[in-house]
Parts: structure tokens; C-alpha cells; sequence
């Protein structure tokens, strides 16, 4: 399979672009398509569908083909790959019944591949995306071959989309799935940040509303072991602290644990809701903020990726948090090029509002300040 990655900020340089890439030696059948809300969906994919091209997109918090991020632009990674060998489902969720609307997916795809792997979109701010997953678990199993996102929207926190040919939709499911027997799937999910102190039970929570742990109001406790001084609501950097800087780590039975950060805080009890569910009687570490380790042990990750499973790739794609680069800044882009060089082959990527995958050693889960790279190779 041949790749190659193109960007660009107008529909006129993704004409442009597709003009100079598009040849009788590639002629693409497949395109992975990050972008921001504030670009032209519509149009985007009428240029792309008009060259018989089939779409998985997403829109994004930021998109990237190689160490430089990019801010209100679209990114894309075509793929020559023989149409056989793939298929691109995108349905919706209006009455909000999201493992529903999964399993039946799930269910579509076990019918069209014995041995799929999926690549997964999600938009709506609000959809659950541990629904999601457990749609797919409920036929796949645990042992599932998925990676994903959910889409973003530049931080506005609005309004997400995913989007196919000739259609788009702020609430609904993207998925593309790939026959494992014809293309080779292989995917890591590191998040890096370094837990403190001993393990702490949650005491008071109902779904991803975080009450106490330890009987403490979590706002308060986590402002004491972080070293918070203004944590009151006139703190417009409490949300990054609590969500990026700050999260609790949810200690799981089998894997790594999986990050927890505060995104609304309750002022009436000083409570927060999380970006994923975190059950009460469970047990949780603090976080401290992170440093250049984090990084490097993504890309370290994605390097024994490549050693232990992976030796080659055609191509690579990304889903990374968000809330990554709110922390790292510009240094993000040395985790970037860190990735970029383990198989140095046409990358794709997006930063996300949460990450869908499988820590190292653990079950599919809806992650958080993670990275996950996926590398396909056709067989």
C-alpha cells in the first residue's frame, strides 16, 4: 500500500493538492481526514468524493502530518489500499442510545469482516463514549482492535462532527474497519504522567461526578496534594490544572491506569465531573504535573511497538489528547517527531477531547491525556 499526507488551511490548497499527489502511480481509495469546524466540511468532501475517494473524518482540537501542529486547517493521509479490503459505516445517536447504535454497528461489521480492526470517530460533546465501546464489546469482546477519538472543535466545546462521503453529523459514530487477514493493524495507547502519594478510595460519586475521596470534597484534596493556591471560580486555569495538569489516576485491576481529570466544578460542594466515569469504592493516585518524560515515554512506547510487533509500516495514524498540548505547548512537537521517526512513513493525526483504546496490559476504555498511534501495513 502506498500513503501519503497533504495539508492545507482552503478547499482551493486541497485542490491543489490532491492535483499534485494524484497519479497514474497513485490513484487513492482511501482518506483519513482530521480538520477544524472552521474549515469547509461540505465542500472538503465533495472535492475528495468527486475523485472516488472514500472518507473517515473527524474534526479535531488540532491536526498534524508531522512535527508542526496546525490550528484551523485540515490534514489528510490517502491510502491506495484496495477497496475490498475496507469499509467506512457513519451512524447516529439522536435519541442518545449509544451502546445501541454501536452493537448494531458492530453487528454490520462482524457480518462483513471475520477479523476487523476499527478505527472510531465520535462527535457531541456529551455522548458517552464508554457507551460506545461497550456497543462493540458486546461483539467483539474485550479483545477488540479499536482505536479512536472523539472529535473536537478547537476547545470551543460546542460542537463536534465526523463526517463521510455525502454526509456529516454532530452527533453520530464514524468507523472504519479494515480486514485483518489483508491489511496488518497494530496500536498503542501511553499517557506518561507520573503518580504521587499512596492509592485513595473514592467515596462519593455517581458516574463521572467525582463527589469525595477519602470523604474530602475532590476539589479540595486535589488542590492540596497539586499545591493549588487560587483554587476559587475567578481561576481561569483551575479547568487546565484539574483536567491537564492534575488528574486522578483510576487504578485498574488488569493495565495501566487510566487518567482522570476534572472538566466542570460544582461550587456548591466542591465537586467535579470527569471526562470518563469513575466509580465509587474505587481507588485513585494523584498525578503531578508533567514533565519531558511524558514524551519521551510515548514515543519509547511507540517504538516497542515497532520492535515487538510492528517491524515495517505503510502508514500511521494519531489520536492525541487535547489536553496534551494545553500542557506541553510547543514542546508537543517533539513528541510529535519522536513518533513521526519510529517508522518515518506518511502520518496523519488529531488532538482529541478523549482518547478510545487499550492501555498497555488493560481492557478497551475511554482514555484521557493519552496517545494512540495505530500502524497499518498491508499484508
Amino acid at each position: 500500500m502506498k500513503a501519503k499526507s497533504i495539508k492545507g488551511k482552503s478547499v482551493e490548497e486541497l485542490k491543489s493538492a490532491l492535483a499534485e499527489t494524484i497519479s497514474a502511480d497513485f490513484r487513492p481509495t482511501l482518506a483519513i481526514i482530521f480538520s477544524s469546524v472552521s474549515q469547509d466540511l461540505k465542500s472538503i468532501c465533495d472535492v475528495v468524493d468527486a475523485e472516488g475517494i472514500a472518507i473517515f473524518g473527524c474534526t479535531t482540537a488540532g491536526e498534524f502530518i508531522d512535527e508542526e501542529t496546525e490550528t484551523g486547517s485540515w490534514v489528510m493521509l490517502l491510502m491506495d489500499l484496495n477497496p475490498d479490503y475496507f469499509k467506512i459505516y457513519l451512524e447516529e445517536y439522536p435519541d442518545k442510545n449509544y451502546r445501541e447504535v454501536a452493537h448494531a454497528v458492530a453487528k454490520n461489521v462482524s457480518g462483513d469482516f471475520a477479523t476487523p480492526a476499527i478505527l472510531l470517530g465520535v462527535s457531541q460533546i456529551e455522548t458517552n463514549g464508554e457507551e460506545i465501546l461497550h456497543g462493540f464489546e458486546d461483539v467483539f469482546g474485550q479483545e477488540a482492535n479499536l482505536f479512536g477519538g472523539l472529535a473536537g472543535d478547537d476547545y470551543a466545546m460546542k460542537d463536534t462532527f465526523v463526517f463521510t462521503n455525502g454526509k456529516i453529523s454532530n452527533f453520530g459514530l464514524v468507523c472504519l474497519v479494515l480486514d485483518q487477514t489483508k491489511v496488518e493493524v497494530q496500536g498503542i495507547a501511553t499517557c506518561g504522567w507520573k503518580a504521587v502519594g499512596t492509592e485513595k478510595t473514592v467515596t462519593k460519586s455517581e458516574g463521572n461526578h467525582i463527589y469525595t475521596i477519602e470523604d474530602i470534597p475532590v476539589l479540595d484534596i486535589t488542590a492540596k496534594y497539586g499545591g493549588l493556591e487560587n483554587v476559587s471560580p475567578d481561576n481561569d486555569r483551575l479547568f487546565v490544572e484539574l483536567s491537564c495538569n492534575l488528574p486522578l489516576q483510576l487504578q485498574r485491576e488488569k493495565g495501566d491506569p487510566i487518567m482522570r481529570g476534572g472538566l466542570v466544578v460544582d461550587w456548591t460542594d466542591r465537586s467535579y465531573y470527569s471526562n470518563g466515569s469513575v466509580p465509587a469504592g474505587s481507588k485513585v493516585r494523584f498525578s503531578v504535573p508533567p514533565d519531558w518524560d511524558v514524551m519521551e515515554k510515548v514515543v519509547k512506547g511507540v517504538d516497542h511497538l515497532k520492535n515487538d510487533r510492528m517491524p515495517e509500516a505503510d502508514a500511521v495514524v494519531v489520536f492525541s489528547c487535547a489536553g496534551r498540548i494545553l500542557s506541553f505547548g510547543p514542546m508537543m512537537n517533539a513528541e510529535i517527531e519522536g513518533v513521526k521517526q519510529v517508522w518515518k512513513v506518511p502520518m496523519a493525526g488529531m488532538f482529541s477531547y478523549g482518547e478510545l483504546g487499550r492501555a498497555t496490559g488493560g481492557n478497551l476504555e475511554l482514555l484521557n491525556l493519552t496517545t494512540c498511534c495505530v500502524a497499518l501495513k498491508e499484508k
